[in-house]
């Protein structure tokens, strides 16, 4: 059964952040560079919220706020669900859909050890179910 490790084994556990007192052109800027749709915000060495493609659409470019002058604290979504290694592509998935959210930071023992995206698990999904397809295929043509 695929696992939320296994899915950070396959993508790497680099997490890309942006204090809440930074400006969300900044945090554009850095998205941008890592073809990222989110960054956690970080304050303090905690999790303070999460700033996505999604908070720069409904509340900046609807509002008519500028993003030079605006601080990523004032958009950022506060409410951020997380999950753990041990929990399954599946459990990751329902939380996704029920927490109506694309990105969850991973945290073991209390600590941050990666973020998974609902794009990471969905490729990891299909990937793993190609290579059973491959092998029931080889069993069943005898190869």
């Amino acid at each position: 059964m695929l696992k939320v490790k296994d899915v950070l084994s396959q993508k790497g556990s680099a997490v890309w952040s942006i204090a809440s007192g930074e400006t969300v052109y900044r945090a554009l800027e850095i998205m941008a560079e890592k073809d990222l749709g989110a960054l956690l915000v970080i304050d303090d060495g905690k999790v303070a919220g999460i700033f996505s493609e999604r908070d720069y659409a409904r509340k900046v470019i609807l509002k008519g706020k500028s993003s030079k002058e605006t601080r990523v604290r004032d958009l950022m979504t506060k409410n951020v669900y997380s999950i753990t290694p041990d929990k399954s592509a599946e459990e990751c998935l329902a939380l996704f859909t029920a927490a109506r959210c694309r990105h969850l930071p991973v945290y073991e023992n209390n600590q941050l050890i990666g973020v998974v995206s609902i794009g990471d698990i969905v490729n990891a999904i299909i990937t793993e179910q190609k290579a059973a397809i491959h092998d029931l295929e080889t069993y069943i043509i005898g190869g």
